[in-house]
């Protein structure tokens, strides 16, 4: 595939001279985090996570994701954890997007390199270190796994969407299309994390309205993107939240538009609470 870059947060503080002319917005339907707020100040640490913070991008809550949370993580050489998950009814999934990390899964090693991939089933017994030289991030998306009856949780795998194809939308002419870890019909997976991508010009060429909800994070490009009522521009960095059947569609910018998605799948609909 084409040279890839992954877009990271902008870390440090902006200068005291800068104007308060950013993107944020938080809405009944949709949320946008920019890039530009993902500074020191508002990073996070964690239980048994040593030399690391994250930028807590969602979590679940009146108003706002409801099925999933998503951390970004960075990792400091030398850090990691031997505990890193605390719910053993957490499914998650790693993508790395900076540095390089060692994750150990199972008793298994496995090195995971900007792209990486890692699906950790509920109760996987799992760590994570850096034994490199220099920071890694990487995303880390979790979700309360929904068992059935009759059908057996999945199991942990490791990939590289570099090494992966992009399945691409008919009749684009190979213009839109999705990098697939886990096949839709695989109804042991109640989340898909996908990447998304758009070549320049593309368009989502309707407004998607589903049940799903989306967290959408701007790996690299810009684009319009149609969220509720509004057309907002985003970018490398940028994170989406859209809430189950919030209407979206999409311009893409001059250059490739790519997002890391989220969304769950494969269950029934609770009724009630």
């Amino acid at each position: 595939m084409a040279d890839t870059s992954y877009a990271t947060p902008s870390a440090g503080l902006p200068p005291q001279a800068a104007l308060h002319t950013g993107r944020a917005v938080f809405t009944e339907a949709y949320a946008v985090i920019p890039h530009g707020v993902m500074r020191d100040i508002v990073a996070s640490a964690l239980p048994h996570w040593d030399k690391t913070r994250l930028w807590i991008i969602a979590r679940p809550m009146t108003g706002f994701s409801e099925t999933f949370s998503q951390y970004i993580m960075e990792v400091q050489p030398g850090g990691g954890s031997t505990r890193p998950e605390p719910n053993p009814e957490a499914e998650g999934v790693l993508f790395v997007v900076e540095g390089q990390a060692s994750v150990t899964i199972e008793g298994l090693p496995h090195h995971l390199r900007p792209g990486g991939y890692a699906f950790l089933p509920p109760g996987a017994s799992w760590s994570l270190s850096n034994t490199s030289d220099a920071p890694v991030r990487f995303h880390w998306i979790r979700k309360r796994y929904e068992p059935v009856e009759g059908i057996e949780a999945p199991a942990a795998f490791v990939a590289n969407e570099q090494d992966e194809p992009i399945r691409w939308m008919p009749g684009t002419n190979d213009t839109w299309g999705t990098t697939r870890f886990v096949e839709p019909t695989d109804l042991r997976h109640d989340m898909h994390v996908n990447i998304v991508t758009l070549q320049p010009g593309a368009v989502i060429p309707f407004e998607e309205t589903h049940v799903m909800e989306h967290g959408l994070y701007v790996l690299e490009g810009k684009a319009v993107y149609r969220l509720n009522r509004d057309w907002v521009e985003v970018e490398a960095g940028d994170f989406m939240w859209l809430r189950a059947f919030c209407p979206q569609a999409c311009y893409a910018g001059p250059g490739r538009f790519r997002y890391l998605l989220y969304k769950d799948v494969n269950r029934h609909m609770k009724l009630g609470l």
